[in-house]
């Protein structure tokens, strides 16, 4: 299996309701391919994401791991803070970046300020072998 980034810019959504980025993604998800969203869901969309995930667990389909990465600086002062609320407001929230993974083949996502883990479960990336069967010689 191959692995696949869907990188969805974040002017894709934008125009969607919350239930169709959340179908957006979570069909993506759902072709075992890892989005890369630009910006972030709302709290509530992550929320209703992760609900809606796993009501649709089964076999095939083992939910997601989401990992959010945001770039602002930790302690912003109140002017920072103002301009950041107000363009978040006027254009959407487009800052950091939103990874979603299919649980089958994402183990897990590591995150600290300076880069990103990705770990991939060994076995969805190895190949299925194709059972072959013998045939008896007359």
């Amino acid at each position: 299996m191959n692995l696949t980034l869907q990188f969805i810019p974040y002017s894709e959504i934008e125009g969607l309701s919350s239930i169709g980025r959340i179908r957006k993604i979570l069909n993506i998800a759902k072709e075992n391919k890892i989005v890369l969203l630009e910006g972030r869901l709302r709290k509530e969309e992550e929320t209703e994401l992760i609900k809606t995930t796993m009501e649709e667990i089964n076999d095939e389909f083992k939910g997601i791991e989401l990992a959010i990465i945001d770039n602002s600086s930790k302690n912003p002062d109140l002017l920072s803070r103002f301009k950041k609320g107000l363009a978040n407001l006027l254009i959407g929230n487009r800052q950091g970046l939103t990874i979603i993974g299919p649980a089958n083949i994402v183990k897990e996502i590591k995150k600290d300020p300076n880069k990103i883990e990705l770990l991939a479960n060994s076995g969805s990336l190895k190949k299925k072998k194709k059972k072959t069967t013998r045939r008896k010689k007359k």
